[in-house]
């Protein structure tokens, strides 16, 4: 029979409600609608047309797993990420040197390192 993981406090300071792992269902929906929208964080028509041209001259995932393989082993970028992870309404938002094309599952694990830990 698996062992079950013992459940957790949620991390939400101030909730006591214990989860299997992360927030618990109601804070997670209460941080989801406290969340400005993708347009509100800067990521309008500008960024979208941006990040286009971006993805031109950059097809392949150049994060750093990928940046040792030949561009025919790297996965395809669909997704332009920003080194300095403060989006295009930081002082870098719309600077190239700033950007790296990515694959959507190493950006997504990327974004998770930076906003979670893990």
């Amino acid at each position: 029979m698996p062992r079950r993981k013992a459940k957790q406090v949620c991390p939400t300071p101030g909730c006591p409600n214990l989860t299997d792992s992360g927030p618990c269902p109601p804070c997670q929906t209460q941080a989801r609608a406290a969340r400005p929208t993708p347009h509100r964080r800067g990521y309008d028509r500008r960024w979208r047309t941006a990040s286009a041209r971006y993805l031109e001259d950059h097809p392949y995932c150049e994060c750093h797993e990928c940046s040792a393989l030949l561009p025919l082993q790297r996965d395809l970028a669909t997704q332009v990420d920003h080194i300095d992870g403060l989006g295009p309404l930081g002082p870098r938002g719309f600077d190239p040197t700033n950007w790296q094309a990515m694959s959507a599952r190493h950006h997504s694990r990327k974004t998770a390192i930076e906003t979670f830990g893990h």
